[in-house]
């Protein structure tokens, strides 16, 4: 099976749940620098952290366009504000005050979120805002998981493209920063994890 990808920009180690034993050896923390001369063949899936450094990134975006074309699945975290991806939008902030701009709604099921309260993606530590604060629009043909506010503005989205491969895009806070939460959001980490697993062997399991 192939290998994830992680693409770490801090001199720090990737996530610990990345090591866990049900996973060991799945994901390589490899820092960004190193990218441009990476052979991509090994990899199934390349994750980016919401700290990626997406101007010096965006120079080698046809690289990432490729590797979806050949089939890769790219997973992002964070607001993609530099053009990475051909056909999808800048971010936008969220417009609206207060928590009913906030609040997360559930729009199709995955794999991801399966069990997670919305309530639980919309508050952490009683504060509403963490997980996400705007959207990055959905290209056409992708499928909105969970929308941010009164308008359900698509926060979280599914794209097979047309053209091959898979993106996978969270527009806020990394996933795996809930692992250690005392709530259903805790269960977004693992779960993202074991989606890739199935993904990587052409187990398909979502809609």
């Amino acid at each position: 099976m192939k290998r994830c990808l992680f693409l770490r920009c801090k001199r720090d180690h990737a996530p610990k749940i990345f090591d866990a034993p049900l996973w060991a050896g799945m994901v390589e923390n490899v820092h960004q620098s190193r990218f441009p001369e990476l052979d991509l063949s090994p990899y199934g899936a390349i994750i980016m952290s919401m700290l990626t450094d997406q101007a010096s990134l965006s120079r080698h975006a046809d690289k990432l366009e490729s590797f979806l074309d050949r089939g890769g699945l790219l997973v992002v975290n964070g607001h993609m504000a530099y053009p990475l991806l051909a056909d999808v939008a800048p971010f936008l902030p969220q417009s609206g005050h207060g928590t009913d701009a906030l609040a997360v709604h559930r729009l199709a099921d995955h794999p991801v979120f399966a069990g997670v309260a919305e309530e639980d993606l919309t508050f952490r530590r009683g504060v509403a805002g963490f997980y996400g604060r705007g959207h990055n629009p959905p290209p056409d043909g992708a499928i909105a998981l969970n929308g941010l506010g009164a308008g359900k503005v698509a926060l979280d989205w599914l794209w097979r493209r047309p053209k091959g491969g898979t993106v996978f895009m969270h527009g806020g806070l990394d996933l795996w920063a809930y692992a250690g939460d005392p709530t259903s959001a805790a269960r977004m980490a693992p779960q993202l994890l074991n989606w890739l697993k199935s993904e990587m062997r052409g187990e398909t399991c979502d809609a």
